[in-house]
């Protein structure tokens, strides 16, 4: 192993420009490339980078390491592990920053790049022996050849105090992810002697984000992008739902012996798997098949008053104040004159899966609520998406009226729904891939249709979008994962071949993991918007060959 560290100076004008060119530019064969694989990978080390970077290298020897680090599996190929720190520097309260990356380059490489995007607060690199959170039916992109990287965003440690510092809420925003792609191009370059010919990005939740994101500012560097539940209103309309629906849900929890609502317990999760059963008695045959899940999304048309406990709560009917919970969950959020703050949400079975819970309720027997709206989404409030921060703020002093004012100015460099037109990346040639849970409860499932619809209108309908951008609902799916679902599909190959071949994903095979709770191993097709998978009437009805992706 090698352990090199150096801290380099720009890029020379020559270098820069190589190492920015359009993907499929080759370059010199440079010495490092006919030296051994050991040998090139301690070089890296030395590499003259785009930003002053801090490196250490070291080579895995093929055969010595398993995607993950995992005892059993198919071993790697050998590999050279690049890390890195960009512009390191002393920060507000003498905290450090820095830019810190990974990128992990295959001893046989098959040309391609691919950028691994981040989510939550992030604050950490991803493992880049492993696929993407929106791709988890992918194979080790790493064993298949390509070379990998993925970046913290800008900061080490993954709550949001790193953004009491100004520069280091625009490395998260964008500048982090400019900054490792630059860096990743150039190692590739001084690695191989050569660009990668192609370059891919994705990602889930605020990886999805910062797919869209380098579509809109950065169109260039990637020819495709998988853009999973993009957190495309974060800043602006996601986090006023969380605060809605934890209030809201909060007004249905009982309370403790000092007055204070448990929220883990607004919802039992008997009555979560009710409602989802009544979601599927309403909708799921409109398919052709009632199989536990709701195909045709867009026929679905459910009300919870319907049940409304008549007398005392049963464990066959929901109470008034959870009915008002959830129809205020599905509404969307609001001001007191009733002006729309965010989308709501669909109605899906997934409803009852543990990731919805996570998310909305948690599990906390107490008043200190662990649902993630609550740690994960108060804290990035507070810390981030206020400005001027508010590190004090309590979440149930949240104002509807007058606090989404105070998320605005963040909103304008951090959120990309505004951009309903991709006219750079589109003209490029660029491919971007959507794929969005129906039971997503952070990011819903309507604003990324609302979003398509808006993308759609600039380029002549959905049929005419579909040249360049197509989205793939993923029925009963939780927060990228998770759920009463088939979620194990292979987003990167899709998008490998759209933009390869020209071959465009008109259905991706999707399977339920055999430890599924609901239907192990049952595959669907996932379908493009606005098609859907229908039951065509006779095949096993766990077996994708027996539908097809149909038109309303």
């Amino acid at each position: 192993m090698a352990h090199l560290t150096a801290r380099l100076g720009l890029l020379s004008a020559a270098a820069l420009l190589a190492a920015c060119a359009a993907p499929g530019t080759t370059v010199p064969s440079s010495p490092a490339a006919s030296a051994s694989a050991a040998e090139a990978c301690a070089a890296l080390a030395r590499a003259v980078m785009p930003a002053p970077t801090e490196l250490s290298t070291r080579h895995v020897a093929a055969g010595t390491r398993r995607a993950g680090d995992k005892p059993t599996g198919q071993p790697l190929g050998g590999h050279c592990v690049v890390k890195g720190r960009i512009d390191p520097r002393i920060g507000v309260g003498g905290r450090p920053f820095a830019t810190g990356f990974e990128l992990s380059l295959p001893d046989d490489w098959n040309g391609r790049l691919l950028y691994l995007g981040g989510g939550g607060n992030d604050g950490r690199v991803r493992d880049t022996t492993l696929s993407s959170s929106i791709s988890g039916g992918t194979p080790s992109p790493l064993a298949q050849g390509f070379a990998v990287v993925s970046t913290d965003a800008g900061h080490d440690g993954v709550d949001g105090s790193f953004a009491l510092d100004p520069r280091a809420r625009v490395d998260h925003a964008f500048d982090a992810h400019h900054k490792t792609a630059l860096a990743a191009r150039a190692l590739a370059q001084a690695r191989y002697g050569r660009l990668p010919h192609h370059s891919y990005f994705s990602g889930c939740s605020g990886g999805g984000r910062q797919g869209m994101m380098f579509a809109q500012r950065y169109p260039e560097l990637f020819d495709g992008i998988n853009a999973g539940a993009p957190a495309m209103r974060v800043s602006s309309g996601a986090t006023v739902a969380a605060m809605w629906n934890t209030l809201k849900f909060e007004a249905a929890a009982p309370r403790d012996a000092a007055g204070a609502p448990i929220l883990s317990r607004a919802f039992s999760d008997g009555d979560l798997k009710l409602v989802a059963a009544r979601i599927n008695a309403a909708c799921d045959a409109a398919d052709g098949l009632a199989d536990g899940m709701v195909q045709h999304t867009a026929a679905c048309r459910f009300d919870p008053a319907a049940m409304q406990c008549s007398g005392e709560k049963t464990d066959n009917c929901l109470s008034a104040p959870q009915v008002q919970a959830l129809q205020a969950f599905a509404g969307g959020p609001t001001d007191s004159a009733g002006r729309a703050l965010y989308a709501g949400q669909p109605w899906d079975p997934g409803i009852a899966g543990p990731g919805w819970r996570q998310w909305t309720l948690g599990k906390s027997a107490t008043a200190k609520a662990d649902a993630r709206y609550v740690f994960l989404m108060v804290d990035a409030l507070k810390h981030e998406f206020f400005t001027p921060p508010d590190p004090g703020f309590d979440y149930r002093r949240f104002d509807f009226d007058r606090d989404p004012a105070r998320m605005q100015w963040f909103s304008a460099l951090y959120d990309t729904y505004e951009d309903t037109r991709l006219t750079a990346f589109k003209a490029r040639g660029g491919r971007l891939l959507f794929v969005h849970g129906m039971s997503d409860p952070i990011f819903s499932a309507t604003e990324m249709l609302d979003y398509f619809g808006a993308l759609a209108a600039h380029h002549g309908g959905l049929d005419a979008v579909q040249g360049f951008a197509r989205t793939f609902l993923v029925p009963g799916m939780n927060h990228c994962s998770g759920g009463p679902a088939t979620d194990q599909f292979d987003a990167i190959q899709a998008m490998v071949d759209w933009v390869e071949t020209g071959q465009a994903p008109d259905r991706i095979l999707a399977k339920a993991a055999p430890n599924n709770a609901w239907f192990p191993n049952r595959s669907r097709p996932l379908c493009p918007f606005p098609r859907y998978a229908r039951y065509g009437g006779q095949g096993p009805v766990d077996d994708a060959a027996s539908f097809q992706c149909v038109l309303p």
